[in-house]
């Protein structure tokens, strides 16, 4: 039994958190070198006395140019380009939503197209969600859309979802592995209207059937033998493991973290239903949305928000 304790996701805080701590120590000694003490570096640098602690604690990022004035106030300028690699690394083991979309929705899109056409095989597991590189245009600008609440609305959300209809190309190309696995659930919660989630789930079914795409579906019946869904991820090869969380997009690279989540998605796999099995559980899904659609026809009775 995998448990919580021993989860991925814990795994990858921790991974990342060790980073920091690495960084600044690093900058601590580079200080002490110089026969500073953290009051005397933040007041030539004009700095609250906190910030120096919470960089060399690992409480707080440096930016780049916090690296090139603590080493340029250390008379350590030879240090810059190591720090800043690592700081880079750091940056993108763990990037913070706020800062990947203070480009726009576009670039974020565009880097994950350019990313993902590196790999040949990718195995994807989502409880919550139809994974992007499946989604309808409909669907898709619906999750782009709800983000805005969070991180303040997006004025490309259009060219966006043109990028990420560009990645599905990936999909057909018979160089390419997929092995996708959703839950029932990822089906079934309201993350749209219905009749926008109707086209979405002839989308998949539509997907199942090319011959690089083997889809898999856990239906709400079937008991986990070991791991259980907390969150989705995206395994790329044996090199890169993907993971969003709400605040962050975790970009995992470690031996031991790509093992670990072979195990979780060989285990999350293992129990899912395929071919027809998994087409009757969609089916269920569609039937009982096109119901409830015959029901409450446009403009009458209760609203789907």
């Amino acid at each position: 039994m995998i448990s919580s304790r021993d989860t991925p996701s814990g795994a990858s805080a921790t991974n990342v958190h060790e980073a920091r701590v690495a960084l600044g120590k690093r900058l601590r000694e580079l200080r002490r070198q110089a026969n500073l003490s953290g009051r005397q570096l933040a007041e030539s640098l004009a700095w609250p006395p906190s910030k120096v602690s919470k960089l060399e604690n690992g409480r707080q990022t440096p930016t780049d140019d916090d690296v090139r004035n603590w080493t340029s106030k250390t008379n350590s300028q030879d240090e810059s380009e190591a720090l800043l690699a690592s700081l880079h690394t750091l940056e993108t083991q763990h990037a913070d939503w706020q800062r990947l979309l203070r480009a726009g929705m576009q670039t974020h899109q565009r880097t994950i197209l350019h990313q993902d056409a590196k790999y040949r095989f990718y195995r994807v597991f989502q409880p919550s969600a139809v994974p992007g590189i499946m989604q309808t245009p409909e669907y898709a600008k619906v999750q782009l859309r709800r983000s805005e609440p969070l991180f303040g609305p997006r004025d490309d959300v259009d060219a966006a979802v043109q990028i990420r209809m560009q990645r599905q190309q990936l999909l057909y190309e018979p160089d390419r592995r997929f092995h996708i696995v959703l839950t029932e659930a990822a089906l079934r919660y309201r993350r749209c209207e219905p009749e926008v989630m109707l086209a979405q789930l002839d989308r998949l079914i539509a997907l199942a059937t090319l011959p690089n795409v083997k889809f898999g579906l856990i239906g709400f019946e079937t008991p986990y033998a070991a791991a259980a869904p907390q969150h989705g991820f995206w395994l790329l090869d044996s090199d890169h493991v993907r993971v969003e969380t709400f605040s962050a997009e975790l970009n995992l690279a470690q031996p031991q973290e790509i093992e670990h989540y072979g195990k979780v998605f060989e285990s999350l796999a293992g129990i899912a239903s395929y071919g027809r099995a998994a087409r009757q559980i969609i089916m269920r899904v569609i039937d009982d949305l096109s119901s409830e659609v015959e029901e409450d026809p446009p403009g009458e009775g209760k609203s789907h928000a």
